[in-house]
C-alpha cells in the first residue's frame, strides 16, 4: 500500500539533491522535529546558518522541502518544512540511463551509510546513556526463503507497522518520548 505522504522519486535530479550527508540529515531533523527555522536547523546539525540555508535551497529546488512563511514572526525569519513525510525510490525507475543509475546507487549508498552511522553512534554512546534505555534497543536478523512477491508482501507489512507507530497519537501520560531511529532491510543475499 502506497502512502499519500510518501513521495515516489523517479527523477535522478531529486535523488542527487538528497544524496548529500548534510541534506539527508536536515531532512531527518525536519521529519523528527517538524518545521524549523534555519537557525534551529543550524543548531541541531552544528552547521553555520549560511551552509544550512544553501542546502535548504538545493532541497527546495528539488521540491523536497518548502518554505513555511505562515510560521514566521517577522519578514526576516524563514521557516522550512518537508514536502512529504517520506520518500522512496525503485531501481527500475533508473535502470535505463547509466547516469541516472549512478545517482541511484550513490543515493542508496548514502542512505545505508546514514543507517549504519546512527546504529554505530548508539553503540558508541557512554554507559549512562545506554543504561537509561535498559534493554529496549534491539537488533535482530533472520534468513528467510522468499519469492520476490513474498518479499514485497513482507516489505508492505513492515512499512505499515512502522507507519502505524510513527503516525500514532502519543499518549498524554507525562512521560518523555525521545526520537528513536528504526530501520529494516530485506534484501536477497548469500550467507
Amino acid at each position: 500500500m502506497e502512502s499519500p505522504d510518501v513521495r515516489q522519486v523517479t527523477d535522478s535530479r531529486v535523488l542527487a539533491a538528497m544524496a548529500h550527508p548534510l541534506r539527508r540529515r536536515l531532512m531527518d531533523v525536519l521529519k523528527v522535529y517538524g518545521p524549523s527555522t534555519v537557525g534551529a536547523l543550524a543548531e541541531r546539525t552544528d552547521q553555520a546558518p549560511a551552509n544550512v540555508s544553501h542546502h535548504l535551497k538545493v532541497l527546495g529546488a528539488a521540491e523536497l522541502v518548502t518554505e513555511a512563511p505562515e510560521l514566521a514572526r517577522d519578514r526576516r525569519e524563514r521557516w522550512w518544512r518537508l514536502v512529504s513525510r517520506g520518500i522512496s525510490w525503485s531501481t527500475t525507475d533508473f535502470d535505463a540511463d547509466p547516469g541516472a543509475r549512478a545517482v541511484f546507487d550513490a543515493a542508496t549508498s548514502l542512505n545505508l551509510d546514514r543507517h549504519v552511522t546512527l546504529a554505530r553512534a548508539w553503540h558508541a554512546a557512554d554507559e549512562p546513556a545506554q543504561a537509561a534505555w535498559d534493554d529496549a534497543p534491539f537488533s535482530t536478523d533472520r534468513w528467510l526463503h522468499l519469492t520476490p512477491d513474498e518479499l514485497a508482501e513482507l516489505s508492505r507489512e513492515m512499512i505499515d507497522l512502522l507507519a502505524r507507530w510513527a503516525d500514532r497519537e502519543a499518549p498524554d501520560d507525562g512521560r518523555e518520548r525521545q526520537p528513536v531511529f528504526v530501520f529494516v532491510h530485506g534484501i536477497p543475499a548469500r550467507p
